[in-house]
């Protein structure tokens, strides 16, 4: 609608805004009208209209079956258009078109905005189909017909007042009609059996809804007179009311179609579900959340009995071996306490990388520099617990044999680059090059039996689905290459 209406009217950015804010109502006039909607605005030069958005009702058929967005008509082909922008009144005159052997019946809304017309919905009824109407109908087409008296006198949508549709409730959900003192004066089928969850055991019509509705939601204090005035119509506003187990959504929309209150139009939905489910979601993140912190907890339990043990150990070889089993515990705790902070099972590895980078950066014996380049970015827990493992061993063994020496200095450098455009395609290229001492001749990395390769060798290639590989760095140094899917593989 943006790109139509710029490139084709005259109207401002305010107007527009006007545009976007009617778009998001008026599923509610289509539902009501049983018609679809189109939206003519005159173009530039004022010698034709560009239709901008178009809206098919969910309680009865279309009569349009192509999408009329974008198309241009001139001035003067349809005439209850011109009248309705010429005269600003609703326009109602002339007979049902036939279209495809469909009768239709069309009307004229102006669409008014601070005492200037910006544009014309066309209303169309299929006809094909129209029977006698019930009391539901009749109660639609009256609101129907008092909201479009809204639109051409500029007041409605109400301003300031953005509706998610798709979060509102709308009019099959339930519809209950007031009279200007908040009264019931119709409730259809859906807006009782909501009214029924909630515990009431009459029928709605006849009853002041705002008492009603307050008696049957638990007392708040101060809160019940807001709920009143809500339930009662007297402003536009959403709210929701739980009450006997169940819940229930309400919109309060009033009527006002020649500037006076005449009543309200209260849409209500039964959410009760819906908020259980979402309920058992909260609780089961929750409980999520508290089994990662256990694990983090229960970890760190273990690295510190371990740390216990190597200080008791007389063997420099089996107290080292406790101390690089504390890192790898260690490695695993940090990824369970990054998820225990998370609402899913993701997380940003980043974060995790720096963690793991500072942690092993501690048993250098001399000044090496460790850092990091590039971005990690998003992974899955499945493949965030493997890989801080991986980047453990792997700047472990870098720091205890490319530095060997007491006081040597170097760097250290992990870089990370995502390539693809998805997650499932993605993949994870991560390097890690230090500038000491090198590869022993005849190395390789494929049969080297040290322990920590092994975990390498064993979580690259079958937990990740990658691959690994050790090489010479230029000029000096090592480089270890993993090449990996940014998604776990199933």
């Amino acid at each position: 609608m943006n790109d139509l209406v710029r490139q084709h009217t005259a109207l401002g950015e305010t107007d527009l805004e006007w545009l976007h804010l009617l778009v998001s109502e008026w599923q509610l006039l289509s539902d009501l009208s049983f018609a679809d909607l189109v939206l003519w605005v005159p173009t530039l030069d004022g010698t034709r209209y560009v239709s901008v958005a178009q809206m098919r009702p969910n309680t009865g058929p279309t009569s349009y079956q192509d999408d009329m967005v974008g198309h241009l008509v001139p001035r003067g082909r349809r005439p209850l258009l011109d009248a309705a922008l010429d005269e600003g009144r609703i326009v109602r005159e002339g007979d049902p078109e036939w279209r495809e052997e469909v009768p239709v019946r069309v009307e004229s809304i102006p669409v008014r905005r601070e005492g200037r017309v910006l544009g014309v919905i066309a209303r169309n009824t299929n006809l094909l189909t129209v029977r006698t109407p019930s009391r539901l109908e009749l109660t639609y087409l009256q609101s129907a017909s008092d909201l479009a008296q809204m639109i051409a006198a500029g007041s409605f949508p109400f301003p300031g007042q953005q509706v998610d549709m798709d979060a509102s409730p709308r009019v099959g959900d339930g519809l209950i009609r007031l009279d200007a003192d908040g009264v019931v004066t119709y409730a259809s089928p859906n807006a009782l059996s909501a009214y029924h969850r909630l515990g009431l055991a009459s029928d709605l019509v006849g009853q002041d809804l705002g008492a009603t509705t307050a008696e049957l939601a638990p007392s708040r204090g101060p809160v019940d007179e807001a709920l009143v005035k809500l339930a009662s119509g007297w402003a536009p506003r959403e709210t929701e009311v739980e009450g006997n187990g169940g819940v229930i959504q309400l919109r309060a929309i009033p009527l006002k179609p020649k500037g006076t209150r005449i009543g309200s139009l209260v849409l209500c939905r039964d959410v009760t579900e819906l908020r259980r489910r979402e309920r058992e979601l909260i609780t089961k993140d929750a409980t999520i959340r508290e089994i990662h912190h256990r694990v983090k907890n229960n970890l760190q339990t273990v690295a510190a009995l371990l740390r216990l043990q190597a200080r008791r150990m007389d063997s420099p070889q089996g107290r080292e071996a406790l101390n690089e089993a504390v890192r790898r515990v260690g490695s695993i705790a940090i990824v369970h306490e990054t998820l225990s902070q998370n609402l899913d099972e993701r997380v940003e590895f980043d974060e995790i990388a720096d963690r793991v980078i500072a942690m092993v950066s501690e048993i250098s014996p001399g000044k090496v520099d460790c850092r990091r380049t590039g971005r990690f970015g998003i992974l899955d827990a499945e493949v965030a617990t493997p890989l801080s493992m991986v980047l453990t061993e792997i700047l472990q063994n870098a720091l205890e044999h490319a530095f060997p020496d007491e006081g040597g200095r170097g760097t250290v450098e992990v870089s990370a680059m995502r390539s693809g455009t998805g997650r499932k395609d993605g993949r994870l290229l991560i390097t890690v090059i230090d500038d000491g001492k090198g590869l022993p001749e005849g190395f390789d990395p494929q049969r080297a039996g040290n322990l920590g390769l092994q975990i390498v060798r064993t979580l690259v290639e079958g937990e990740l689905g990658g691959t690994f590989d050790m090489v010479p760095a230029a000029p000096r140094g090592t480089k270890v290459v993993l090449d990996l899917p940014s998604s776990p593989q199933k």
